[in-house]
């Protein structure tokens, strides 16, 4: 074979391993859920959900990373609010966020006084066998920022998924801050 040839197949088979590699990491990722339906199980019982976007200034920043333990990924946020009639229903935070490697995005649903009322995986592109169970999100249910939220403390840890846990945890954190700040006007 000629050298030009073995270049040309030298190539052709890095492109096709490279595909192979994309196609194996891509099998990994999952999306669960579509904002719009997130947000129609969130508040299955609301006639209307709002949604407002807030650039946060730079004294609202800091104390959102203060409360949350943790850094923003950004400071345009997007609030959602269910409505039955005027009666507020709770609110809903998409925090997108870096696992390990790979992106994963939840859904954290509050209640209209704070507390919260479930956690949705949108998206998680991490290897699946890093993912906690259903059972193991439930556990944030009806907490808080006056609770600690604490991986190995108040919040269980995951053996092998140490990563995925305290993504979550700084997730949840995050939302409650931002209730605090932005919704409670708490600066």
């Amino acid at each position: 074979m000629s050298s030009s040839g073995r270049a040309r197949w030298l190539s052709g088979a890095l492109a096709i391993a490279l595909a192979w590699a994309f196609a194996v990491t891509d099998a990994q990722a999952k999306v669960f859920y579509s904002r719009s339906e997130a947000l129609e199980l969130a508040f299955p019982e609301a006639d209307r959900v709002d949604d407002e976007s807030i650039l946060l200034g730079d004294q609202q920043a800091s104390r959102i990373e203060e409360l949350a333990r943790s850094q923003l990924e950004s400071r345009l946020v997007r609030i959602y609010t269910g409505y039955r009639g005027s009666e507020v229903l709770g609110y809903a935070f998409i925090d997108v966020h870096t696992v390990r490697t790979q992106p994963e995005a939840f859904l954290v649903v509050l209640t209209p006084t704070g507390d919260v009322r479930s956690l949705r995986l949108l998206a998680f592109h991490e290897p699946l066998e890093y993912m906690p169970s259903a059972r193991w999100y439930q556990q944030f249910e009806q907490k808080n920022l006056s609770e600690p939220l604490r991986l190995g403390g108040d919040v269980h840890g995951i053996v092998g998924a140490t990563l995925s846990a305290r993504a979550t945890t700084d997730s949840v954190r995050r939302a409650l801050a931002l209730y605090r700040v932005v919704v409670q006007k708490d600066e």
